[in-house]
């Protein structure tokens, strides 16, 4: 997948999304935010998959965000609707992935890259990692739900302070202030990641699974498909269904039973 700017492996029940693009700080670009959707529905997909994990090459940054040069020429109209869009798009379907996310942030994460680590789970940083959203300096807004995934997820304030004041966050502050999880040495983040990957793999998948997405709906994320996911998996389940599809297939009325 190198013509996408990304690489992606599988480790037993693991799979790993690497963004592989160090030479531009793993800037986000049109093909990258394509192969990143791509990723997701392989992943979802993958029943073999019980864990995933996000994490970029090189040991500057985790992204630095959105590539100026993808985004600089659009014209007001394209830049809403494709740029915007199609990032959000892209994100939300991150953020809901069945299985849980671990972002592993080997460096810093600016602007879009922070948005992106905000669609996980749990994070992990190294001890270099810096976390901001510079846009404002730049006469721009977040514009990957950085005003209102990361605000849910990290609070108001410490957005506020990012996004008005240009505030950088190193690992050690971030960890106290709850936007990360653990703290890794330089170099060392990734191997923390799969041991957390590994623990969550070794418990319930179904659970696991099931535990993310009342998460997700209790802070906003998902709500109305948790409910109707949650409800249509245990009408699977049943008896009447058995019954319902029997009937429609050999053209009878359905006999359920009292329950």
């Amino acid at each position: 997948m190198s013509e996408t700017r990304i690489r992606a492996e599988i480790r037993g029940p693991i799979a790993i999304l690497t963004l592989d693009r160090p030479q531009k700080l793993n800037a986000l670009d049109s093909l990258m935010i394509e192969a990143i959707e791509d990723w997701v529905a392989a992943t979802e997909r993958n029943r073999a998959v019980r864990v995933a994990i996000l994490t970029g090459a090189g040991e500057k940054a985790f992204s630095a965000g959105g590539d100026i040069e993808a985004w600089a020429g659009l014209d007001p109209i394209g830049f809403g609707r494709h740029w915007i869009r199609d990032g959000h798009r892209v994100f939300d379907r991150l953020a809901r992935l069945r299985q849980p996310l671990i972002a592993v942030l080997n460096g810093a994460a600016f602007g879009g890259g922070l948005e992106l680590a905000g669609c996980a789970d749990l994070i992990v940083a190294e001890v270099h990692a810096r976390l901001g959203l510079p846009e404002t300096g730049l006469a721009m807004t977040p514009g990957w739900s950085g005003t209102q995934r990361l605000v849910r997820r990290f609070g108001s304030r410490t957005v506020k302070r990012m996004a008005l004041a240009g505030e950088m966050i190193g690992a050690d502050e971030a960890l106290a202030q709850g936007l990360v999880d653990a703290v890794a040495a330089k170099g060392d983040g990734l191997t923390q990641g799969l041991a957390l990957a590994e623990t969550i793999a070794a418990r319930g998948p179904i659970a696991v699974q099931v535990v993310k997405s009342l998460i997700n709906a209790a802070e906003g994320e998902e709500t109305e498909a948790a409910i109707e996911a949650l409800a249509g998996s245990l009408v699977a389940t049943t008896a009447d269904l058995a019954e319902g599809v029997a009937a429609f297939r050999e053209k009878r009325k359905a006999l359920f039973e009292d329950r």
